[in-house]
């Protein structure tokens, strides 16, 4: 196996789900979508520390452009059910991975994807592997690579995780395997973090509960996502009234979110608890 003798440092940035309409189901219960999704400048720190084990430790941040929160609340396994142990697998890797959080997990906005996609895209940096063979002759003329994890494999982990792979702006299809890369645009938004942890399957079964209805907004989860938890209403009619915009869910909830700027004279809401971040989207990863 290759070396990997010092700690490496990665950005993990968020997602915004612009646009999702749910256009069926499988057999298996897997939602197919048609969704439009942006990489944002809001990120997780992932550190990938040399390791024989896999192991991931989470360890809570400010958001760089936010307020205060309380981030010990949140909830984040650190077992194998947490994405990135799940990265580590797939990839057929070792290690210890701190990931600082400053995206909200229950957000919507593909925290733990975005961490997952991060140790990917380590991983699929480290491909080249000397066999003991070579290693023992001093060839190096034909070394076995490992091979690298294709955004299709990646959305075996989350409907998200194969567009954090990729980034930048792209319509993603099928169960979130398809990305169809879009030109990029120059855009800004506010975001409106309440602190209300939404599980995404929750919301997803609350749509199946309700009958598949289609969403205002352009977004088909945000019946689902308020009949699931109610209070998310309150915050969306918060960030309103102060902005004059009308909010969008980002995903299966609970960021708000409205285009920046909103308006000569307007402020930035304020909430018990809640977190605001002005976010800009950004080009494709590598």
């Amino acid at each position: 196996m290759e070396a990997h003798t010092q700690a490496v440092r990665l950005l993990a940035p968020a997602k915004l789900t612009q646009r999702l309409r749910i256009t069926g189901i499988r057999d298996d219960g897997y939602h197919f979508i048609d969704a439009e999704m942006v990489t944002l400048d809001l990120c997780d720190e992932v550190i990938v520390h040399p390791s024989s084990q896999q192991s991931v430790e989470i360890v809570p941040a400010l958001a760089a452009n936010g307020t205060a929160s309380a981030t010990t609340d949140w909830d984040i396994p650190a077992d194998r059910s947490n994405l990135v142990i799940r990265a580590l697998e797939l990839a057929g890797r070792t290690a210890h991975v701190e990931v600082r959080k400053r995206i909200p997990p229950g957000a919507g906005l593909g925290g733990g994807s975005a961490d997952a996609a991060a140790v990917l895209r380590w991983a699929n940096r480290m491909t080249a592997v000397v066999t003991p063979d070579a290693a023992a002759t001093g060839s190096m003329s034909r070394p076995q690579t490992r091979a690298v994890v294709t955004p299709q494999q990646a959305a075996t982990l989350g409907a998200d995780v194969a567009f954090c792979l990729v980034g930048g702006r792209a319509r993603v299809a099928g169960i979130g395997d398809i990305i169809e890369p879009l030109p990029f645009r120059d855009q800004s938004f506010l975001l409106w973090m309440p602190p209300v942890q939404v599980d995404t399957a929750a919301v997803y079964g609350a749509w199946d509960e309700l009958g598949g209805p289609s969403g205002p907004n352009a977004n088909d989860l945000e019946p689902a996502a308020l009949a699931a938890y109610p209070e998310l209403s309150a915050w969306r009619d918060n960030l309103e009234a102060v902005t004059g915009r009308t909010p969008q869910l980002a995903g299966s909830g609970g960021t708000w979110f409205v285009p920046a700027p909103f308006g000569a004279g307007a402020q930035k809401p304020a909430g018990d608890g809640a977190r605001t971040a002005e976010a800009r989207a950004i080009g494709r990863l590598h």
